[in-house]
């Protein structure tokens, strides 16, 4: 039998398999990410599948979406024929509000002159443009939302949700009424510059017993967070261990080569990680989809960098490879996007979902008749 993409920890229950549902996993990726998963957010709406969804779990790019679309919930119909009315106007707009404005180097020039922490910045940008003033006691009962990030004292998974927040080594702090605006920003702390972001907390909060071995200060005190895609890139392990239906959407980016490397001991160092993360990445991604070839999961995996022309259909929207990879390309930033490259990222998304749906999910489904920005394409 393959190996499995997730590992398990100490506290999971021996021979607990997977339950029926199905589980969401959007990656990491920047503002690249976050307009991808717009257009297969989409895509699922308009399928009716995204309302049957048991738990969506983000990472970094993707829990700007996640977060903002958990915010939202409430007020969606999940009718077709409403898809302008609600999630055109509640979700796909203010996201691309956000993404035409920059905050990465904002919050970093402003962290590096006045006082405060760059994680700072950039929680007050998400509250100002997404958020406002919602904790995670707003987000709906169901489906379970679930941003991860890093928590880099104990070196696991960090998961914020309305029930809970916290690791398995470090215990959980129940009902969190944290803001979501620091949330998802703990989440997509990408390292070095984003990174950490620190929370404050009374060690009383945590249920009592519930860490595994680092339930004591300053672990309990001070949390030390990164990016979540530092340990999980895909947000699989919350959405794995649940659900036999596992679907995931990868706006991740990939390593690029250098001619040149740098030799200077800061530069160098950080290329190294990032050859290891890259590595990482392509593991896990590998299992995954032995994991659905062997049925050890059902589902489909879609990514940024997929060639539609692989899932083997005659009537995919069309999706040049060469184009789509250069959209693949996009810097993996906080940084002002186009209206343009907005739109045909939503329209890539779209398409390859679209393809993934119909080949691996729900062959049945109807062909998606046209790009939701027809007019550019991918």
């Amino acid at each position: 039998m393959p190996q499995d993409p997730v590992q398990p920890i100490p506290t999971d229950e021996p021979g607990r398999g997977p339950q029926r549902g199905v589980g969401l996993c959007l990656s990491g990726g920047g503002y690249r990410a976050m307009i991808f998963h717009v257009g297969v957010l989409w895509r699922l709406y308009q399928a009716r599948v995204l309302r049957s969804v048991s738990r969506i779990s983000s990472v970094s790019g993707g829990s700007i979406t996640a977060g903002l679309l958990a915010l939202k919930w409430k007020q969606l119909s999940f009718d077709p024929a409403r898809l302008d009315a609600d999630f055109v106007r509640l979700v796909v707009e203010p996201l691309r509000a956000l993404a035409s404005e920059t905050i990465d180097a904002d919050a970093i020039i402003l962290g590096l002159v006045l006082p405060g922490r760059v994680s700072d910045r950039v929680v007050a940008a998400y509250q100002q443009h997404l958020f406002g003033d919602a904790t995670l006691q707003d987000l709906p009962d169901a489906p379970r939302f679930v941003i991860n990030a890093t928590n880099v004292q104990s070196g696991v998974l960090w998961r914020f949700s309305k029930p809970f927040m916290g690791d398995y080594r470090v215990g959980l702090v129940s009902a969190p009424a944290i803001p979501l605006a620091q949330a998802v920003a703990a989440s997509s702390a990408f390292p070095p510059l984003l990174s950490p972001l620190e929370l404050r907390l009374d060690p009383s909060q945590f249920t009592a017993g519930s860490g595994y071995d680092l339930q004591r200060a300053p672990f309990t005190s001070k949390v030390v967070l990164s990016d979540g895609a530092v340990y999980d890139n895909l947000g699989l392990e919350t959405v794995w261990k649940r659900y036999d239906t596992v679907l995931v959407s990868d706006g991740g980016g990939k390593m690029p080569p250098q001619e040149e490397p740098k030799t200077d001991w800061a530069r160098h160092a950080y290329r190294i990680l990032d050859i290891v993360d890259n590595q990482v990445r392509s593991l896990r991604k590998r299992l995954l989809i032995d994991s659905y070839k062997s049925g050890a999961r059902k589902g489909a995996y879609w990514g940024i960098r997929t060639n539609v022309g692989d899932y083997g259909l005659p009537d995919t929207l069309p999706c040049p490879f060469d184009r789509t990879t250069e959209l693949a390309e996009t810097p993996t930033r906080l940084k002002r996007m186009d209206d343009a490259l907005q739109e045909r990222l939503i329209n890539w998304g779209y398409a390859v979902c679209d393809a993934a749906l119909r080949a691996h999910v729900d062959p049945a489904l109807r062909r998606a008749d046209a790009f939701p920005y027809p007019a550019l394409g991918v």
